[in-house]
Formats: C-alpha cells, structure tokens, sequence
C-alpha cells in the first residue's frame, strides 16, 4: 500500500540534491534531532522507485540503534531484520534488508560482500568507522561493491586518526554533500530546541599520580594533565561538587515538569558503570529521584532504554549509550558528568536534549545540559549558545553575547590514557556559583514569537506531504540466491498475527516454532535436529532463519498437524 510521509524543507532539498547526485556516495551532516532517519528512509524509497527495487543494508553504531533503525523503517513498509547474523545464511525473501553495527561489520565483512552487491547502504553516524582501524578497512570491504551509499553524520568530523571510507575531505574535514546546521534548525522553528549551559565553577583539591598534592578552581590555567585531573576530581562521588550539580538539574527538572511538560526527563552522562551506578544512588537517596542506570554491561540495557522513551521515569543516568542516536525525545535537561572532552562527544551529548515535540502550549521548549566551567566545555558552549543566540534574536537587533576566550591549547583532550589512576587521588570539590544564571529567565534570549508558537503544520509544511509508491519486491528478492517465495506478509498471514508487523511477526512465528519442536522431540522421541530437519523437509526450507513469514507460518501449521499424529498413535499404541 501506499504510504504518506510529511517532510521538513530541508528534508526535501537534501532529497532532491541525492537524487541529482550522480555519484554513488552521498554525505549528509544534519544537526541531531532534526529527522535524519526520515529524510534517509524516504530518500531509499524514492531511489527504489526510480531504480527498482534494491536490498537495504543500515549500519550504525550500537545494538540498541539496530532496533531503532528497524521500528522506524517498519513505519515506511520496510522490512529490516536487526537480529540477523552471517552465520543464519542467506536472508528470507520477504526481508528487505538488515541493520548491523560497525563492530558487526568489522568482525566479518566477507559474509557481507554478496548481500550487500548493488544493495543501498545507510550508514549511521558514519564517523564511527574510524573508531578502530579495522572498522574502516571492514566497511569499505563490505559496502564497496553497493550500489548507492548514504552517509549520514550529526556534526561535522575530520580525519585526525584515519581518513574514513567513501567520504571525501577538504584541509582534512569530511566535505558534505548537504549540510544543515543547528542554527538553520532554530530558525526553521519547530525542528529542534534552544539549549542553554549553565556553568557550575567549583574549588578542587587532589593528589595527582606522583603524590603532589593540588588545589585549583576552573578559572586556573594547568596543563592538559592537571586539567584532566581537576575535572575528574569535580565529578568525583566524593565530593559536593557532583550532588550540588545534580540538585539544581533535578531542581529544574522539577520545574519544567510541574510547568510545561509533565513527563519531562533527564540525562546524566557520566564516566563509567560505576560512576552511572554512584550518580543513581546519590539521585535516589538525596533528591528521591528515581533512574534508570543503562550501561553496555546490561544485556537488557536497549529495552530499559525503550521503557524509559515511553515512561514518565525522571532520570536515567548512562555512560555512552544515551550520547548518540538514541531518540528520547521528552529529554529536556542534561547534566555532563562525564570526563570525556572532545567536541564531537560534547556535540553528541546536546544533541540528545535537542529534539523538539508538538507540545501544546509548549512554546519554545527549552533545554538545559549544566556542565563542569572546564575551559574547553566552555568553549564548546559558547559555540552553541552563540548560535542559539543569533537564531532567536528580535529582527533588525544586535545580541551582545560575551566570550570567555578561547580553549587552553593545553588542555584539548580526554582524561589522559598515561595516567596511572591507580595513584590518582580526588581529595575535595566543593561548587562555586552558576555561571550564565540567567538563562533561567525567560528573557535571555530575545525571543519574540515564544508565546505565540503554534502547534500542528503550516502551509508550507502541508505542501511537502510525500506520498510514497508501494514497494514491488520480486519473488526472492530478500538474499541473492534465494529461491522461495510467498505472499506479501501484509496480506499473507493470518489469524492473530495479521495485526503484526513483519518483524514481531517473525519473532512470533520463531517462538511458536520453537515451541511445536520440543513438543514434538517429547512426543516422538526424536532430537530436536531431527524434527527441525523433518519439518524444513516438508515446508520445502534450508532452515528457518531464511524461511519467509508464510513459510514460517506453514511450518507452525504443519508441525501442529504432525503433533496431532504422534498424539493420536501414542494414545492407540
């Protein structure tokens, strides 16, 4: 069936520079929260349309963003299976494609060569394949022979390690075919959201690796090390710098969902799976405030994710999980507990705040990430709020914005590797004042339109509602090679799973598979091998990761059937 798909302007320009674009690599940088995954399912569509159908392959950086991806291709008539590994064989031919993650690509990129033969590839946050070398040798292995690839990033990146594949660069930043920025998202208006930074300064004292005792504020010049050293120390457990922040975080949280938005959340980024854990502690016995801790150690960190997406939980406190791609979009307040200081990191941790809602009445609907007054967060602030500030000022006036310098030269990286923190000591922090307190007022930014923002769509955006062609998938077109076929599983299934889409469908069907197997290997005394053999043999299947929906609904039936016998010959016997 048709589908309906509505489109921001810059959605529509970046779709059309893609389909002019005659080359098969295509960059685009959008700022976070602005609709990448739609501008890029629809943009496949359209390629579909125009060159027949062809697989679709996503790439993207996390387990997590695999079911993300799949859920919202699902919305487009999309089947993707984020659960598909080389070893299940060739896809099932009614699978339009799949989602892998880039440490899945790298780990075996010859099991991908074959499906992804002039197939589209999207690749999510394409900057992570120059996370480890092998990253980048593995997607250009796999992808090389594809037929278009879509290369889509939320901030710009260079090549400081190694250059990354099938994106060109210019003074060794990565050249995008199409850019839209965050200050082209605020002034389009409803796109995405103002974030301010209030700036918590503090006095830190720690004894460093070599056993000198330290004392410094953040306005005190130190070398990279002790730099590191000092912001570490503030966001330590310990002290009173980190619970202070946390108050006024969850103060305004508070605010802003007695005020504006009721289910309102926050984000805590910190430092690692203990320090997640610590920060959660000290939120629920010092401010009563529930989270939700989500780390990569919890194999059940995706779904407390989802939960927490749907719920009205105030807080969850993660260590990356939550700093890229993953959408939340109720995420209204931030707190950057965390030791890791490069722009694009920084970049990736407000772009989870930014992501606006229809919400009535809602206005504006500001965000705050309260940060560490650590020079080069600082800096990285400044740069953001210095966009926010001109995109929202009043026509024809000047906003006097003040800078507070540029970043200490020696002090521009992470917490160093060298450091022994086995002899690191964090000794006391104690909180300073809010810096930029004024953001707490209503009229920091002149902002004219704040109270009259209307919700729903305008004109303009009534007129870029794209309707989408259904899609033709030839007989087998889910693996090449592949020789089975069936109905369209949106009229091929029945009873209670023709409400389903594709993909619980198939997880379903699994289910009941599994299910019918082991009753059969109790009843007739064979292996589970043996029936799951017997029961492909049947239905006409290799196995039953390439069998199709309707060839996995027949399998259900059939081993059902088989099961009535063996009950029925073992009551007579």
């Amino acid at each position: 069936m048709s589908r309906s798909v509505k489109l921001r302007p810059w959605q529509k320009r970046a779709i059309e520079a893609f389909l002019a674009s005659e080359h098969p690599d295509f960059l685009a940088v959008a700022t976070p929260g602005a609709g990448k995954t739609t501008f890029a399912l629809t943009a496949m569509r359209l390629e579909q349309a125009r060159s027949g159908w062809r697989r679709l392959l996503v790439v993207v950086p996390t387990q997590h963003l695999k079911v993300q991806w799949a859920n919202a291709a699902a919305r487009f008539d999309l089947h993707l299976e984020p659960e598909w590994a080389a070893a299940q064989g060739m896809l099932p031919g009614d699978v339009d494609g799949v989602a892998l993650t880039y440490q899945q690509v790298a780990a075996n990129p010859a099991a991908l060569v074959e499906l992804a033969r002039d197939a589209l590839v999207i690749f999510d946050e394409l900057h992570h394949a120059a996370d480890e070398r092998a990253w980048g040798d593995g997607v250009r292995a796999a992808f090389e022979g594809a037929y278009r690839r879509l290369a889509l990033s939320g901030t710009p990146f260079r090549s400081d390690t190694s250059a990354i594949p099938f994106v060109r660069y210019r003074l060794e930043e990565a050249e995008a075919d199409f850019e839209y920025g965050y200050a082209d998202a605020l002034t389009d208006r409803r796109v995405v959201r103002p974030v301010y930074f209030p700036r918590v300064g503090g006095h830190m004292e720690w004894s460093a690796p070599d056993g000198t005792l330290y004392e410094a504020t953040f306005e005190d010049p130190l070398t990279r090390a002790l730099a590191n050293q000092r912001l570490r120390t503030a966001l330590s457990l310990e002290g009173e710098w980190l619970p202070a922040v946390l108050t006024q975080a969850n103060r305004e949280l508070m605010n802003l969902r007695a005020k504006a938005q009721p289910d309102a959340g926050g984000l805590v980024i910190s430092m690692d799976v203990d320090h997640a854990r610590g920060i959660a502690a000290l939120l629920r016995d010092r401010l009563g405030a529930q989270a939700v801790v989500a780390t990569s150690d919890d194999p059940d960190a995706s779904d407390r994710i989802a939960r927490f997406a749907a719920a009205t939980t105030p807080w969850i406190v993660a260590v990356r999980m939550v700093s890229e791609g993953v959408d939340i979009p109720r995420l209204r307040v931030g707190v950057f507990a965390t030791n890791t200081t490069t722009e694009l990191f920084f970049r990736q941790a407000v772009g989870r705040l930014v992501r606006w809602q229809p919400i009535a009445g809602a206005g504006r609907q500001k965000a705050f990430l309260f940060i560490p007054d650590d020079v080069r967060l600082r800096s990285y602030a400044h740069q953001l709020a210095d966009q926010r500030r001109h995109s929202l000022r009043r026509r024809g006036e000047d906003v006097d914005a003040p800078f507070d310098g540029p970043p200490d030269p020696t002090a521009l990286d992470t917490f160093g590797e060298a450091e022994q923190l086995s002899l690191f000591a964090a000794l006391s922090a104690t909180p300073l004042e809010v810096e930029e307190a004024s953001v707490f007022d209503d009229h920091a930014d002149p902002d004219p339109d704040d109270g009259d923002e209307r919700d729903g769509t305008t004109e303009d955006d009534a007129a870029l509602e794209l309707t989408l062609a259904p899609v033709h998938r030839p007989a087998g077109a889910g693996a090449a090679g592949h020789h089975g076929s069936g109905p369209d599983p949106a009229t091929g299934l029945t009873g209670e799973l023709a409400g389903l889409d594709p993909r619980r469908a198939r997880s379903r069907l699994r289910d009941l598979n599994a299910a019918v197997v082991a009753q059969l290997a109790l009843v007739s005394g064979q292996t589970h091998a043996q029936v799951n053999a017997e029961l492909n043999r049947r239905v006409g299947i290799r196995k039953v990761t390439e069998a199709t929906l309707v060839q996995l609904q027949k399998r259900v039936a059939v081993g059902r059937s088989w099961l009535d016998q063996a009950r029925r010959g073992t009551v007579r016997r």
